[in-house]
């Protein structure tokens, strides 16, 4: 073999690991998919200070919109619509509940050591 050729390189330009980074990753996949599948998500009552304000909300956007219809360059009336988007973004964010939901020591271990298990055997094949 010539001297110019360099022999095949693996996961991280090291040699090997090709295969522990691909095990690392399903491992990590799985993990993190058990982990994600027992998350419940549920959304409480849009408040906009003490009073319900989802239409209040609306507002920029519409008259950002609005602008935008009558003349597609204004800068008001982009500026409006991205404020109003942010606005609309952070409301739904804000008004999460994210919960855990209940499951077995057994399970959330098996979890855990698929999650964190598969990442530390993808950094050991970058390695």
């Amino acid at each position: 073999m010539p001297e110019s050729v360099n022999p095949a390189r693996g996961a991280g330009g090291t040699p090997g690991g090709v295969g522990a980074f691909f095990l690392g990753t399903i491992m990590a996949a799985v993990g993190g998919y058990l982990i994600l599948n027992q998350v419940q998500v549920t959304t409480s009552f849009w408040r906009f200070g003490a009073y319900g304000g989802f239409g209040l909300t609306l507002l920029p956007l519409l008259i950002g919109v609005g602008f935008l219809f009558f003349n597609g360059k204004s800068i008001v009336g982009w500026l409006l619509t991205i404020v109003g988007a942010a606005i609309i973004l952070a409301g739904i964010l804000m008004n999460m509940d994210i919960y855990f939901r209940q499951t077995t020591l057994f399970n959330t271990l098996v979890m855990l050591v698929l999650l964190f298990g598969g990442l530390g055997i993808v950094a050991r094949s970058l390695r």
